[in-house]
């Protein structure tokens, strides 16, 4: 996002200026802006308008298609600049402060009493700025899932695998068995996904030192090449229809049978949930090969933003940051959209094996330092970087580009800012 430009249109619409009375009045209208529109996210940000229609306000949805976000974060600069932005937007990581530096957020710190004790430090962390609450965290979803179809597993062997020859032996058995090995989507996000789950598989200090560190050496190093050669291996299973395919029609093969396994965070469990499958007996969900004691996290959240200029936050917004934090929210939110509560505590009982083995690995992964941000997710770094950085794994993956290369092109783009 190019804030300097947005700086400049947010003055001279004169959105950055005093408050009138008007302004601050209780916020019976509530707009939100997301991008949560497949099956499993919709039911999930559903609660979250029921619990806030029951306390009297009016929600006004936005909603942008588009998994990764892009053009919904177009319409919100859109938004902002004409002087109409939302009650509350979508927004994560790192944007989080770039959106705060502008002046245009509220703080929500009146609502916020017991949730540094009740949130991971990483992601209390990410919520602040300028020593305030400005966001709102919804869940966790690990990114670093492999979905097998059981039926496509058990008839290849039934051993879902824990390192990359085993995923290799077991794609060849589904190759062989008439099916696609792996579902895949042609978006850039998606090649992300898998790229940075690959770079995972070579250890959560790695992972850091490449993604969060943008350390020279080792995105340069030999161990980088290996890791765009188990991409480029990896995509020799993808089908020939990917290009353009959204991640949940991805998910959709591997449920009906017509692929057998798929990269994705566990937001794709809440697709697997609307069609009637058990996680177990009709998808098995298991760490990315090589990446079972680590944990990419990607944490939704809302930002509240100042409505018609005023400083403070509004009624509507500070109930609306108040009921994503209780308990009951984050159980029924998570429970259909596929993640796990961010809020520490939450009982697990409801939850599928999947979302109990995802919440076990987040608080091993916490204690061991294996608790990453998801680069493909927005929670790595700012979009100039990640963009960069995308743009390169995308050519890569749809081209015939030798890995050498596309390291060289690597170090060089994690210079942009």
């Amino acid at each position: 996002m190019k804030f300097r430009k947005l700086m400049g249109a947010l003055g001279a619409a004169g959105l950055l200026c005093g408050v009138t009375a008007q302004a601050v009045q209780a916020a019976e209208a509530v707009s939100v802006l997301h991008w949560w529109t497949s099956g499993g996210e919709s039911k999930a940000i559903g609660v979250l308008k029921d619990d806030m229609t029951k306390q009297g306000y009016t929600w006004k949805d936005f909603a942008v298609a588009g998994g990764a976000g892009a053009a919904a974060m177009t319409a919100l600069k859109t938004q902002v600049i004409s002087g109409n932005a939302p009650s509350a937007a979508q927004i994560k990581g790192p944007l989080i402060q770039e959106w705060a530096d502008q002046g245009v957020l509220v703080n929500i710190d009146s609502v916020t009493g017991d949730w540094k004790k009740n949130l991971p430090p990483e992601i209390d962390k990410i919520m602040h700025a300028g020593g305030h609450y400005v966001g709102a965290p919804f869940s966790v979803h690990r990114v670093n899932w492999l979905y097998i179809n059981k039926e496509a597993l058990d008839k290849a062997g039934g051993k879902a695998p824990t390192t990359w020859p085993e995923f290799f032996a077991l794609a060849d058995k589904m190759k062989a068995n008439g099916i696609v090995p792996v579902a895949a989507g042609g978006q850039p996000w998606q090649d992300l996904t898998l790229w940075e789950d690959v770079v995972l598989s070579q250890g959560a200090d790695f992972y850091k030192k490449a993604i969060v560190d943008l350390d020279p050496k080792t995105l340069s190093s030999d161990q980088m090449v290996k890791v765009f050669d188990t991409v480029r291996h990896v995509q020799s299973y993808f089908d020939n229809g990917r290009t353009g395919r959204d991640w949940n029609l991805a998910t959709a093969m591997v449920i009906n049978g017509k692929a057998g396994m798929q990269f994705m965070g566990d937001w794709a469990k809440g697709e697997f949930a609307g069609a009637n499958k058990k996680s177990g007996t009709d998808y098995v969900c298991v760490a990315v090969p090589g990446t079972e004691k680590a944990y990419t996290f990607n944490v939704d959240s809302f930002v509240f933003f100042q409505q018609k200029g005023a400083k403070d936050a509004t009624p509507g917004q500070l109930a609306l940051a108040k009921t994503i934090m209780t308990p009951e929210f984050q159980e029924q939110f998570s429970l259909n959209k596929g993640s796990i509560p961010v809020r520490l505590g939450v009982p697990m009982a409801k939850f599928d094996d999947c979302a109990k083995k995802s919440y076990a690995d987040e608080q091993t992964a916490l204690k061991s330092g294996g608790y990453v941000p998801s680069l493909a997710h927005g929670m790595a770094q700012g979009d100039a970087t990640a963009g960069a950085i995308t743009d390169v794994v995308t050519k890569f993956m749809n081209s015939t580009q030798d890995s050498k290369s596309a390291v060289a092109a690597l170090a060089n783009a994690a210079k942009t800012k």
